[in-house]
């Protein structure tokens, strides 16, 4: 693939890996940011404002797109920048989506699987699970300030994705041919109960990580107490719940097969990043 690819979500888990990997293979990529100073190569771009869509696409024959998880609404935000970038000449897209997609209609990432599958784009959806970076997100001022993994999943299992090999995989449907009108399903290579991530965090950092097995309400409480906004809260407590009844403990074998390696472990992404969780 030639000319030039638009990266949303460029400064996150995924996107700012997926820019990295495109440079390495010699390939331009464009990150697309609120604000675009200190980068060169970087456009203006922000989900929330469509004016920013053509100058951002122009030139571009391909996009890499994901869903923010503060925007819920891709009816005014995702899917009108699909069809700006399908005015615009785009050619290739390749679609950060989640497992379920296929099955959950009502949730943003199957609206916009929907949405790209009626268009002529040569569209690619990359369907993941639970990311291994949650640990150093969402998770993270628990597990430093209160030594908790605190979360509502019960004795449910998660197969954690390390984010760089995601951003590996984009960037293969990116340059490559051959993986137009497809969907992967990427996930990591063990299902892990949470009990055993803090005993993996607890061996890494030398000192004892709990796992205290909070029930929803304690969970989504503690979020509100932090000023998250209520929707996030609603959403990441579902999402946790969910884990529960199974809904992120498939291995699949997909992924080692796109990057022709084996994934990455949690206890890699931990030993790579244990000074997030350092005092």
């Amino acid at each position: 693939m030639n000319g030039v690819v638009l990266v949303t979500g460029a400064t996150g888990n995924v996107g700012r890996w997926v820019v990295t990997g495109l440079r390495a293979r010699g390939l331009r990529a464009r990150p697309g940011l609120r604000d675009p100073a200190g980068d060169p190569d970087a456009v203006a771009f922000d989900f929330r404002r469509p004016e920013t869509f053509a100058p951002a696409l122009a030139g571009s024959s391909a996009l890499f797109l994901l869903r923010p998880p503060a925007i819920a609404d891709v009816d005014r935000t995702l899917n009108p920048l699909v069809d700006a970038a399908i005015a615009a000449g785009v050619r290739r897209i390749v679609f950060l989506s989640v497992m379920g997609a296929d099955t959950r209609g009502y949730i943003p990432h199957a609206k916009v699987e929907q949405h790209l599958r009626r268009g002529p784009s040569e569209w690619t959806f990359l369907r993941t699970g639970f990311f291994a970076q949650n640990l150093g997100d969402a998770y993270r001022i628990d597990i430093r300030e209160h030594d908790e993994l605190f979360v509502p999943a019960g004795h449910g299992r998660a197969a954690f994705v390390d984010a760089r090999d995601l951003a590996d995989a984009a960037v293969r449907l990116l340059a490559e041919d051959g993986h137009a009108r497809r969907a992967y399903t990427a996930t990591g290579s063990q299902a892990l109960g949470f009990a055993e991530v803090a005993a993996l965090l607890s061996a890494e950092l030398g000192r004892q990580i709990r796992y205290p097995r909070p029930g929803a309400l304690r969970y989504a409480l503690r979020l509100r107490r932090r000023q998250l906004p209520s929707m996030q809260v609603l959403v990441q407590t579902l999402l946790h719940v969910g884990l529960r009844f199974g809904q992120a403990e498939l291995v699949d074998p997909t992924l080692p097969a796109l990057l022709g390696r084996p994934a990455r472990t949690l206890a890699h992404y931990i030993a790579d990043y244990r000074g997030l969780w350092l005092r």
